[in-house]
Parts: C-alpha cells; sequence; structure tokens
C-alpha cells in the first residue's frame, strides 16, 4: 500500500516530547510510530490484529551523514571516479577497512585480478604438458627452448606487475594516493 495521503495533528508540548523520546529509544522516526499506532488502532477497530510496533527497516544511527571542505569534496569524487565507484560507497569502503584493517579491492579490480590469475593458471598448465611432452622423449627445437625461456620472463614481469598493483592498492586506501606517505 503507498502512503500518498498526510495526516496532521496538534499535541501538546509534553506529548511532542514523549513521542520524542519513544522513537529515540525504538530508533524510528517519530512519524513511524505515529502511523504504526494508527495502523494498530485502525486494525483493532476491525477486530483483524494485535496493537504492534513494526520493526524499523534500518536503525535510525545506520545512515551517516559528514560534511567535507569543498577541496576534499574534489579529491573524494576524483578517487572515487578512479575507481569507478560512486563517492558514498568509497567512502563505506575506506571507513570499512580502517576499521577492520582491511586493503580491500574494489568488484571491478578485484574481477580483473582474478582473470590474470586464471589466465596465468591456464598458461601454467600449458606449459606443465610442454614439458611432460618433453620429459616423455621428444627433442624440442631450439626455437621451442628459447620461446620458452621467454614465457618464463613474461611470467615473472607478469607476477611482479600484479604483486606491485596489490601493493599499490593497499596504500592507496591507507593514504588516498599510490605513494605512502613520506
Amino acid at each position: 500500500m503507498t502512503a500518498d495521503s498526510f495526516i496532521a495533528a496538534r499535541v501538546s508540548s509534553e506529548t511532542k516530547s514523549r513521542l520524542r523520546a519513544l522513537a529515540q529509544a525504538q530508533q524510528q522516526s517519530e512519524s513511524a510510530i505515529i502511523k504504526s499506532l494508527l495502523d494498530s488502532l485502525m486494525d483493532d477497530a476491525c477486530g483483524s490484529r494485535a496493537v504492534t510496533i513494526a520493526e524499523p527497516a534500518a536503525p535510525r544511527g545506520a545512515r551517516l551523514y559528514i560534511r567535507l571542505l569543498p577541496e576534499d569534496q574534489r579529491l573524494l569524487k576524483e578517487r572515487a571516479a578512479a575507481r569507478q565507484m560512486a563517492p558514498a560507497t568509497y567512502v563505506a569502503m575506506l571507513v570499512r577497512a580502517h576499521l577492520r584493517d582491511l586493503s580491500p579491492l574494489p568488484k571491478d579490480e578485484l574481477a580483473a585480478l582474478k582473470d590474470v590469475v586464471a589466465k596465468l593458471g591456464a598458461f601454467g598448465r600449458y606449459l606443465h604438458a610442454l614439458v611432460r611432452a618433453v620429459n616423455q622423449g621428444s627433442n624440442p627445437p631450439d626455437s621451442m627452448n628459447a620461446s620458452f625461456h621467454a614465457m618464463l620472463r613474461i611470467c615473472k614481469a607478469l607476477h611482479d606487475h600484479v604483486k606491485a598493483v596489490v601493493r599499490a592498492n593497499a596504500t592507496s586506501w591507507r593514504t588516498g594516493q599510490g605513494e605512502p606517505n613520506a
């Protein structure tokens, strides 16, 4: 049922204070408390349901509002955009990482690294099959030997690069940039 109508009522200051205290105690808005009470009253009048107060969808304190200086806001937008994230999501990940001492990878970055790892695994299996064939008596041509060493150098470089990306990511979450604080 959509809530498309508005009800207003004047009450004493004492009633308003008591309502505010009840709402804070139940971590709900004053409107939610009044709506629950009205729904319960209407149901009781029809005899269909006992008086209950609905649980809030999310506690009132679950949402956090902060004010940023314009320059900080600009930096936040830039860094969130660099990770292809909404600024609020970026801040939430940053706060969670700080509170839990984590170095999170956003979904896109994690997916890219998983893709690289999967491709390296497939490449490793292919190389293993080649080595097994050679060990069973096949004599590889010299060009294959050179190619094999070139592939090993590529794997080592890719390993070092991925390791550097992970390290830079962890550092960027701590300092907000790709380089540690000096």
